[in-house]
This record gives structure tokens, sequence and C-alpha cells, in this order.
């Protein structure tokens, strides 16, 4: 009997071993077969960017990657010409590009190459995928407070008196969502971020880890050695599409109002002063300064670590390059550079000649010597 039973317990272990391992040979096969089935051809991915093939066009592809790093079977870009020693190297099995290059991989020519990654990267890879987990037992979101349909606020995050926030956002533990707050539809606030009393959130803004929305403007009257407070009572207003790196501060205005424009995307560690408007489709890369109460224009560009005087008014499809200061206003359409920032081929001629002044300054006073000597 008792080796009967021991009979039947190993047959049916067996038998619970031989369903587990079957379960995960359909379960591998699925999953394999997934990864096959998000492959795109390139013929696909031409269409999808309209572009045109050149080689294969068969030819499937299943990921992205970069020139260096690419293997069979990946695609690859190319948009810059710095990189072209890479294209003939490569083991993608595809490159974009906006022209036919040298290279053993297929082409896929698109106008603008940049772009057409970033369309193959979003339909291989897609956006971040954020968890479904409603409203949770832990967060702090106040009676009077009004949340959208298929909202996610996540443990610890805190949702203030009268906020108002529309459908599907997203929001991450340990946000603070100050008193008065709307904010629009499919936007995700990521850990530890803190949107202030009274701000305006368009639809789908991003705004990233431990940034500040609203913070007070750096506002005092000194009087007779004394720093005092200014209130600040303006908002700050992100309309639709604005991204916010993580680490920023946009700075309530003391009267008026903050804005940062439809489709700006602010980096990380940057600083808007108060009552600063920015325009629509700006970029500021991390570490940008801009100081209060300026006007900035449509389609502008900040690059790193650059910086501004207040009071300013900068006009449309403005670029300021890393590392510069603004001192006055600038016109549209130029680009700047240097520290006071100039027009780039001045300020390039500027570059150019600070190596030699030690020299030309010794060859000034030689001549100085002489014309003296002639004179006496």
């Amino acid at each position: 009997m008792a080796t009967g039973s021991r009979s039947r317990g190993w047959s049916a272990a067996v038998l619970t071993i031989d369903v587990f391992t079957i379960a995960d040979i359909i379960l591998s096969y699925i999953t394999f077969k997934d990864y096959l089935m998000a492959g795109k051809t390139l013929a696909q991915l031409a269409e999808h960017v309209g572009g045109t093939v050149i080689g294969d066009a068969t030819t499937v592809v299943t990921a992205v990657s970069t020139l260096e790093h690419a293997a069979a079977g990946e695609i690859t870009f190319l948009s810059n010409e710095k990189y072209f020693p890479l294209v003939k190297k490569t083991s993608a099995s595809a490159v974009i590009t906006d022209r036919e290059v040298e290279t053993n991989a297929a082409l896929l020519i698109a106008e603008n190459a940049y772009y057409a990654f970033m369309q193959i990267v979003v339909l291989l890879h897609g956006h971040r995928k954020h968890a479904a987990t409603g409203l949770s037992e832990r967060a702090s979101i106040a009676d009077s407070a009004k949340l959208g349909k298929n909202c996610n606020v996540h443990d610890l995050a805190t949702i203030c008196d009268n906020a108002a926030l529309g459908d599907n956002c997203i929001v991450y533990p340990g946000v603070f969502i100050g008193p008065g707050v709307t904010m629009g539809p499919d936007c995700i606030v990521y850990p530890n971020a803190v949107v202030y009393d009274k701000c305006v959130i368009g639809d789908r803004v991003i705004i990233h880890a431990n940034a500040t929305v609203g913070v007070d403007g750096y506002g005092f009257a000194t009087h007779k050695g004394v720093h005092h407070k200014i209130p600040q009572i303006g908002r700050v207003i992100l309309e639709d599409d604005v991204e916010i790196g993580a680490n920023s501060a946009i700075e309530r205005g003391t009267l008026e109002d903050t804005v940062i424009g439809a489709g700006t995307k602010i980096g990380d560690m940057v600083t808007i002063g108060h009552g600063t408007k920015i325009g629509s489709h700006c970029l500021l890369v991390p570490q940008v300064g801009i100081s209060g109460s300026n006007t900035i224009g449509h389609h502008c560009v900040f690059a790193g670590q650059s910086a501004t005087n207040g009071h300013l008014k900068i006009g449309n499809m403005v670029t300021v390059a890393g590392q510069s200061g603004v001192a006055g206003d600038l016109p549209d359409g130029v680009t700047v550079w240097g520290t006071p920032a100039m027009e780039a081929n001045l300020a390039k001629k500027v570059a150019v000649t600070i190596p030699s002044l030690p020299e030309m300054k010794k060859r000034i006073r030689a001549l100085e010597k002489q014309l003296k000597k002639m004179g006496s």
C-alpha cells in the first residue's frame, strides 16, 4: 500500500510537472510569436513614415538601436554627418537616412531621418506603459477634489481641496497637487513632483520627478537692509503638450501669470523666473536659467546652461547657444553665442581672436615704443 501510494504520488507529481512544462512551452511560444508579430518589414516601415527603401524591402525589423550597437533584425538611423564612418561598419539590418550612403545594410530614405526614427521607435517600442492602479487607499484625496474617468493615483500622493483632474491622468507616489489646481486629461505627474495652488495644467502635460510648478517667485523688497517677501499672487499656466524635466522649477508670477506655451519642452534642472511668458514649441535644454518678466517668442531654442537677464523681449525662432548669457533684447530668427551673447558669426570671430590677444598686446606695445622713439 505504501509503495502504491508513493507510486501514485510520483505519478501525480510528474503529471503536475508535465502540465506546468507544457504551459511554459505554450506561453513561451505565444511570447515568441508575439515578438515575431511585433516586427515590421522595411516596406511597412517605409509606408508608415512616408519613405522609400533601397535594398530588401521584405527585411523584418523588430527593434531600434544605435549605429554602433545595432544587430541583425534591428534598424538604426543617421542624422549627423559625424557618424558616417559608423554606417559602413554597422551590423544593423537597415539604416534610416535622408540620402544614399555606403553601407551593407538596407536603407530607408526619409525626408527627415530623425523624425522618421521617432515614428519607428513609437511604432515598434511604444511609450512607457503605466500600471492601472486606480485610486490608492494610501493616497490623500480631498473630498472636494474632482477626478475624471480612469485616473490612477498612487500611494502617498496628495490631491488637495477643489483640485480638478481630467480623464486618464497618472499621479505617481509622493506627488502634491495643491488647492484649486486644474489639470486637463491624459497628464502624467511623476514621483515627488509638486504643483502649487491654483496653477493651470493643460492637456497631455508631463511633469517629471521632483519638478516644482508654481513655486513663489524670487521677489523681495529691500528696506533699511532687510529683505521683505512680496506675495506672489500670479499663477503658472502650462498649456497643452508641455513637458517639464526633472528637478525644474517654474515660478509663479508676482502679479501676472507665468505662461509656458503649447508644445514647449523644458529639460531637467531648468529655472523659469516669475511672470515670464514663453511661446509655443520652444526647447529649453537642461540647466537653462530664464529670469523673470521675459517675453520669449515661439520655436526658440536655449541650449544647455544658457541664461537671460530679466525684462527682455526675445523674438520668434531665436537660438541661444550653450553657456551663453543674453543681456539684451533679440530680434526674430537670430542665433547668438557667448557672454554677453552676440550674433553667432561675430562671436566665432571673437573666440578665434581671444587666444592671440596676449601676442597682439606685445606687438602693440612694441609699436608704441618705436613710435615714441621716432617722436623724440
